[in-house]
């Protein structure tokens, strides 16, 4: 067992495995263990300085967040787990999931410190990956098909946490909850622009959530993010249509 999950710790253990989030992965690993990881050795490995966020340090955050997510509405479902195993499994493959599933039913017993696993995150993490992060969390939320104002809230609380900006969190949102106005929203715009204005926030947006700016964090969460970028397309072309923009 500790074998099967030496690279969940391994590599010098990195920022991730330092501070609430050192404590909150290594009592989850302790208990998978029977506590053969030593809580003490890994508390202090955490820095304050910006670090290049590996894929690792990324999929760590994304599992103790998505747990507090799930944890929001004040229960866990099986049906939850189910459909939070089928996006994994879809963005990461069988044996990636399995091995992150087992964790994940670990931290879900825990308590988990919102604010100050957050506010790790952003001291360590670059802000495009924290932008993909908060993608993946919206993502997990409508798991089962709709997204609870309990987990919006939670996830708007994490958002402010991760410095993450109120255009940035409403143009992720607007990717999953839809009406007349999503797409200005998604390019961070008004429906009152010029049409120069939406070709111009566009370019912009097109920009900030390309796939590119990920590929650090691994082919795997580089192709799963490509989502927020198709995103983007989309809300351009139902601008396009809807105002005869050629």
């Amino acid at each position: 067992m500790a074998k099967k999950f030496a690279k969940w710790i391994g590599g010098g253990l990195g920022w991730a495995l330092g501070g609430p989030i050192g404590g909150i992965f290594g009592f989850a690993l302790g208990a998978m263990f029977d506590n053969t990881i030593s809580i003490e050795n890994i508390q202090g490995a955490g820095t304050n300085t910006p670090y290049h966020t590996t894929p690792n340090d990324f999929l760590k955050a994304l599992l103790i967040l998505a747990a507090a997510v799930m944890k929001a509405d004040g229960k866990v479902l099986k049906s939850e787990l189910d459909y939070v195993r089928n996006y994994f499994v879809n963005q990461f493959g069988e044996q990636k999931t399995a091995d992150m599933l087992l964790i994940l039913k670990e931290i879900l017993k825990q308590d988990i410190p919102v604010r100050e696993v957050s506010e790790q995150v952003r001291q360590n993490m670059e802000y495009s990956s924290r932008l993909a992060l908060l993608h993946f969390l919206f993502n997990i939320s409508n798991a089962d098909g709709q997204v609870d104002v309990s987990e919006v809230n939670t996830i708007r609380q994490v958002s402010q946490y991760l410095n993450i900006s109120e255009k940035d969190f409403e143009s992720i949102k607007a990717m999953f909850w839809k009406d007349r106005e999503a797409a200005y929203r998604i390019l961070e715009i008004e429906s009152s622009c010029t049409d120069e204005e939406v070709k111009k926030a566009y370019r912009k947006m097109a920009l900030k959530y390309h796939p590119d700016k990920l590929t650090h964090l691994g082919e795997e969460i580089k192709q799963a993010s490509n989502e927020k970028f198709l995103k983007v397309q989309e809300a351009y072309e139902t601008i396009k249509l809807e105002r005869g923009i050629k």
